[in-house]
């Protein structure tokens, strides 16, 4: 089931992640970083990348709609006319027939509200802007919904070395999954999918951890409180994006903290939906921090939960425990 969904990810994926490997290479924030609303940088490339997965998922399967992150506002705004001549430029590299109206369509196409019925896409770009404007990790992340529920997913990081650790070795990482199959990993570059699962850890002392770069993501004085109550004694592992998600899947590391700075924050489906799948499907859990599965479907910004939990799931009850009373949270019934 979905398996022609999850190869036509896979290639849109792929294909996506040379598009974006490509500018990170040249661009300087500066010059070719533009504002959102919120202030965090967007790139050139994540708007070429929505374009051309946006005009790939359109082309194959005409019926689905998409939700993705970015809109036509950032082309078509006063003063964006060079913006708008580059992410053209950009995406006539793999779209030779796009014109500035079908640029601008195809990333308002990605409007789409989220809902429990039917199926729709999800895609974030590029995850993990400031990574990717640092020459860091960074991810491009899709995923298809039916009925409420994440069916497949795949996630894109092109700078994530193939081998767990070995910095010095080839990097580019594609994680893939569908809901009932399993999750797996290959080369960007191309190659052979191998099976991935999660840490064996039972003893949340000795697990790893994994927080965001940013500390404006999450608290990390607050993880670092949970991983004391825990008896950690491992630093923490920091990495932009949902690369997290593809790290805890094959296993580097046994839990994924994320403690939002503001009781109001909320959190958006697209940054957690692709990896939230691809770690069930290897072994793990998500939840929020009342012990409850993600809601990943229904709108375009998720309830807030308080926080986020991601492990390998064999120590996901004993690390809920711990935030739940580091945080002084009432006990909520999943």
């Amino acid at each position: 089931m979905y398996e022609s969904e999850l190869e036509l990810a896979i290639a849109t994926v792929r294909e996506a992640c040379g598009l974006t490997s490509a500018v990170q290479e040249r661009i300087v924030a500066a010059r070719d970083a533009v504002s959102k609303a919120d202030r965090s940088p967007v790139t050139i490339a994540d708007l070429a990348a929505q374009i051309v997965i946006g005009e790939r998922l359109r082309a194959a399967f005409p019926d689905d709609p998409l939700m993705a992150e970015e809109d036509s506002r950032p082309l078509t705004g006063p003063g964006t006319e060079g913006i708008a001549r580059e992410v053209l430029a950009l995406a006539r590299t793999r779209l030779p027939e796009l014109d500035a109206d079908a640029a601008a369509a195809a990333l308002d196409r990605g409007r789409h509200p989220g809902g429990v019925g039917g199926r729709f896409w999800m895609l974030d770009p590029v995850d993990g802007t400031k990574g990717f404007l640092r020459g860091e990790q960074y991810a491009i992340a899709l995923a298809l919904v039916n009925d409420g529920e994440v069916v497949v997913a795949v996630l894109g990081c092109p700078n994530l070395p193939l081998e767990p650790g070995r910095e010095d070795g080839p990097r580019g990482c594609l994680f893939a999954a569908a809901r009932g199959t399993g999750a797996t990993v290959r080369a960007i570059a191309g190659g052979s999918a191998r099976p991935i699962s999660v840490s064996a850890a039972t003893d949340a002392a000795e697990a790893v951890l994994l927080e965001s770069v940013e500390g404006g993501h999450s608290s990390h004085d607050r993880t670092a409180a949970i991983a004391a109550r825990l008896g950690m004694h491992r630093p923490p592992v920091r990495l932009d994006s949902q690369c997290k998600y593809g790290a805890l899947a094959r296993g580097e590391a046994s839990i994924y903290l994320r403690l939002p700075r503001s009781s109001g924050y909320r959190e958006k489906p697209w940054d957690h939906a692709p990896g939230a799948l691809l770690l069930e499907e290897a072994g793990g859990r998500v939840s929020d921090l009342a012990g409850r599965p993600l809601d990943l479907a229904s709108a375009r910004t998720m309830a807030p939960a308080g926080g986020i939990l991601a492990t390998n799931g064999a120590i996901h009850d004993r690390v809920l425990a711990a935030a739940r009373a580091e945080l002084e949270l009432d006990r909520v019934e999943p």
